[in-house]
């Protein structure tokens, strides 16, 4: 178990130990408090954009279903009429240059898996770069766009935000409550208080306050061919070995079980990078079903057996009224000049 799995199970799993950490976990509770505050009181300057821009992030480590979340927005607002651009840190990506255009055709080495995911999927202008106004004004600077859509970023305050929508995990919450290193959070509990819309991954209905979100898997798509076959007509083997290097692998083995596998989970470290070594002990004789996170990096290595399950988001009306009332109407052509 490498540290991080170990450190996500004991700030889950509340382990009594996590106190002795308790001062450094007030000294960062204090830190992110006084920054963000910063920002809010004009002492730090902060850049906004000329259109509307959707965060989409946590205040917890580990998976809490943003990508499916970014990728159900571009479409939802397409269906509106916006023209959609996303920027992203690029985490785990060493590009060329920054700001950095991904591509569909791109390497997760230069972007990032997720990224590279997103482009992939739902084939949308995207930048990458750690200075995330940068990344915005790189996208406004070579496309007609009139929302950006934000992966992950909610504690980057030098980018101002029109919406700011906040990811948990329904089943894991916030853990024990407590911030790093104590615990999984990034901010306080209370910072919930202050986002316009908390989604619940896993949940199984609206509650006051939370909206549901339910991830449901769709197909088995085969890395090298690319061919889909829908989840109700696979007619392969129902004993596999399921790969994840996610924050929350567990969701994807439960994810297969319900869908009828039984598997033998090989666990990655998130946004691990894949190697021939790294991969030479699956079996050629039993059918791989992975992520489709870590599908992008296994697709240069891909065996004939292996395969990716592919989900899509399911989010309420009610969800999509309330994301509504915080966007101005999309316009037919956005020429405003650019900060």
């Amino acid at each position: 178990m490498s540290l991080e799995q170990a450190l996500l199970r004991a700030w889950y799993g509340k382990q009594p130990w996590l106190l002795i950490l308790r001062p450094l976990s007030a000294l960062y509770r204090w830190a992110v408090v006084r920054r963000r505050q910063r920002y809010l009181s004009g002492q730090s300057p902060q850049w906004r954009p000329p259109v509307p821009l959707i965060i989409v992030g946590n205040i917890t480590l580990g998976g809490t279903g943003k990508t499916p979340m970014v990728l159900w927005l571009i479409e939802f607002l397409r269906d509106q009429g916006y023209r959609v651009g996303v920027i992203s840190r690029g985490y785990g990506g060493q590009p060329p240059q920054l700001p950095w255009a991904v591509t569909p055709e791109a390497d997760a080495a230069d972007c990032g898996d997720e990224p590279l995911l997103i482009a992939q999927r739902a084939q949308v202008p995207l930048f990458i770069d750690p200075d995330r106004p940068a990344a915005a004004r790189a996208l406004l600077a070579s496309n007609d766009i009139d929302v950006i859509i934000s992966d992950d970023g909610l504690q980057h305050y030098a980018l101002g935000r029109t919406v700011e929508l906040v990811m948990l995990d329904a089943q894991r919450g916030l853990g024990n409550g407590r911030c790093l290193p104590e615990g999984p959070l990034r901010e306080p509990p209370e910072r919930l208080d202050c986002v316009d819309l908390v989604v619940c991954n896993g949940a199984a209905a609206d509650q006051t306050n939370r909206f549901a979100m339910q991830l449901q898997p769709t197909s088995l798509v085969h890395l090298r061919s690319g061919k889909k076959v829908p989840l109700a007509l696979w007619r392969g083997e129902r004993e596999v070995i399921a790969l994840a290097g996610i924050g929350n692998p567990q969701r994807f083995f439960h994810t297969l079980e319900a869908c009828g596998f039984s598997s033998e989970p090989l666990v990655f470290a998130d946004h691990a990078s894949y190697t021939h070594d790294s991969l030479r002990n699956l079996p050629q004789n039993k059918t791989v079903i992975m992520t489709e996170k870590d599908a992008v990096k296994c697709r240069p290595l891909a065996q004939e057996n292996w395969w990716y399950l592919s989900v899509d988001a399911h989010l309420s009306d009610a969800f999509a009224a309330a994301l509504v009332a915080l966007l101005p109407t999309a316009s037919a052509g956005s020429n405003q000049s650019q900060e």
